[in-house]
C-alpha cells in the first residue's frame, strides 16, 4: 500500500519495525487524518502531543519519533482492517462512534489514546469478524 512516499510493509514485521525506526512524515499522518476524519486536535490527544508540537514535525519536515510513528500507523491499520469488516469506513466511523457495552459503554475512538486501547478496539474488530458478540 503507498501513502505519498511510504510503502507500508503490512506483511513483512522486519521491514515494518525499520520503517517505524526511521519515523513517518507528517505527510502520512495528513494524508490518513483526512481518510478517517481525524482532526488535529484529535491526533495531539491519541499522541500525547500538544498542536503546535505536531504542528512543528510539520513545518520542520521532520519525521515523527518512533513511539509517536508506530501508534499513527497502528490507528492506520485498525481503521483500515475495520473498513474491511464493516464493509465501509462509514459503517467503521459509525461504530467507532459509539458507544460500546464490551469495550466499558465507551465510544471506541475514545480508546485510541494508549496502544492498549487500540489492542482492544483490535480484539473487539476480531471477535466481531467472528461473530462474537458479547
Amino acid at each position: 500500500m503507498t501513502i505519498k512516499n511510504y510503502k507500508i510493509p503490512e506483511d513483512d514485521s522486519v521491514e515494518m519495525v525499520n520503517m517505524l525506526r526511521k519515523g513517518v512524515e507528517f505527510t502520512y499522518l495528513n494524508s490518513i487524518s483526512d481518510r478517517i476524519h481525524f482532526t488535529l486536535e484529535d491526533w495531539a490527544s491519541y499522541l500525547h502531543l500538544s498542536e503546535r508540537t505536531i504542528q512543528r514535525y510539520k513545518k520542520e519536515k521532520k519525521n515523527f519519533d518512533t513511539i509517536y510513528s508506530e501508534k499513527i500507523v497502528q490507528i492506520d491499520l485498525l481503521y483500515k482492517k475495520g473498513a474491511e469488516i464493516f464493509g465501509s469506513e462509514d459503517n467503521f466511523h459509525t461504530w467507532m462512534d459509539t458507544k460500546s457495552v464490551p469495550l466499558g459503554n465507551v465510544k471506541p475512538k475514545e480508546l485510541l489514546d494508549t496502544t492498549y486501547g487500540i489492542n482492544l478496539v483490535a480484539d473487539e474488530l476480531g471477535r466481531i469478524e467472528h461473530g462474537i458478540f458479547a
